[in-house]
């Protein structure tokens, strides 16, 4: 295996230079970002999270982007073995607001943004900073 792409390599340098083989060869390393987030998962649990049911923003867009970049974060529809709730209020063009609440009741973080995305990502990284 390490031979064929050995031989794939040096043939493709004789193509098409030597600087362009190792742009090519780098690109396929992993951002530090993904390093992180594949170390923090390896190193923490899974961690469940339910969705209150007063939620407005629609919950396939909040898992597809929570999939995406917190792969330790699963939605649960069963409270009671979720680590925490999330509460996840606004629509498209109007904003969202996300708010983070503990097992007892306690609101712990909350964030407001333009773009759905965002708001997840800024809930993964206090989740992952929890832990």
């Amino acid at each position: 295996m390490k031979e064929t792409i050995i031989n794939r390599v040096t043939r493709f340098t004789r193509k098409f230079g030597s600087s362009l083989a190792i742009v090519l060869l780098f690109a396929a390393v992993p951002p530090a970002q993904i390093l992180a987030q594949q170390a923090n998962q390896a190193a923490g649990k899974q961690l469940k999270v339910v969705l209150a049911r007063q939620s407005t923003a629609d919950p396939v867009e909040i898992m597809k982007h929570l999939s995406q970049t917190c792969p330790n974060i699963t939605l649960t529809t069963n409270p009671k073995s979720s680590d925490y709730m999330l509460y996840a209020g606004g629509w498209s063009g109007r904003g969202y607001r996300f708010m983070v609440i503990a097992k007892g009741g306690d609101t712990i973080y909350a964030t407001e943004t333009v773009l759905l995305s965002n708001a997840v990502k800024n809930v993964c990284k206090f989740l992952d900073a929890r832990q």
